[in-house]
């Protein structure tokens, strides 16, 4: 297995997961839109499209045949089954992004967190969780999209996505919406601001300085 070390110039790629209504979607939303130079990963799923979703831009909607050929083809950076559909990350893309000096943010799960890993040393994990299990059914219920069945598979997939939190680097509690946005662009501002990256971005600097 050959491991991914980004170059100073290349972007930092960043996993973000959390359990369904915890907020992960919201957060990364309001993060793109107020910083340069990183985006979201559109992932390839299965699953039909929600009121609103485009295709390219929430997530790139494929057949399970479509999906199942890629697999075979090695195309998926990871992949997962998540209740009845499939998702996964294109690896090419990827790279691509990271290459341009790009920041990139992958909404997993704790399963594609893991292949993820094995492929990217550097990169970085977040898990965000809410702030009580109540607060949680509220969020999903408010929704208005899922019947009562669908809300309690979710309540039930939430517990084992929260028993892996210990896999993540960082926990972010999203009780408050602004201070976790704000916590979340912290940790964004701090790795940029790595010395690797900032004696490249700032080399002349540095080398008149020490002249």
């Amino acid at each position: 297995m050959i491991n991914h070390q980004p170059e100073p110039d290349c972007g930092m790629l960043y996993i973000i997961s959390a359990p369904s209504g915890a907020g992960k979607t919201s957060l990364v939303k309001a993060l793109l839109e107020d910083m340069d130079f990183i985006e979201v990963s559109v992932s390839h799923t299965t699953r039909a499209k929600r009121p609103g979703e485009r295709e390219g831009i929430d997530y790139h909607f494929v057949e399970q045949a479509v999906f199942k050929q890629m697999i075979a083809e090695q195309q998926f950076l990871e992949h997962a089954q998540v209740f009845d559909n499939y998702y996964g990350t294109s690896k090419e893309h990827i790279k691509e992004k990271l290459q341009q000096g790009i920041d990139v943010i992958l909404e997993i799960d704790w399963q594609g967190a893991q292949q993820v890993r094995q492929q990217f040393e550097d990169c970085t994990t977040i898990f965000i969780l809410p702030p009580s299990r109540e607060e949680l059914l509220s969020r999903l219920r408010g929704r208005g999209q899922d019947s009562d069945e669908i809300i309690e598979r979710r309540m039930n997939d939430a517990t084992e996505q929260v028993s892996h939190y210990k896999e993540f680097e960082y926990l972010l509690i999203n009780d408050q919406f602004a201070h976790a946005l704000g916590e979340l662009k912290s940790l964004i501002h701090a790795f940029r601001l790595r010395q690797s990256k900032q004696c490249h971005r700032h080399q002349q600097l540095i080398e008149s300085l020490l002249n």
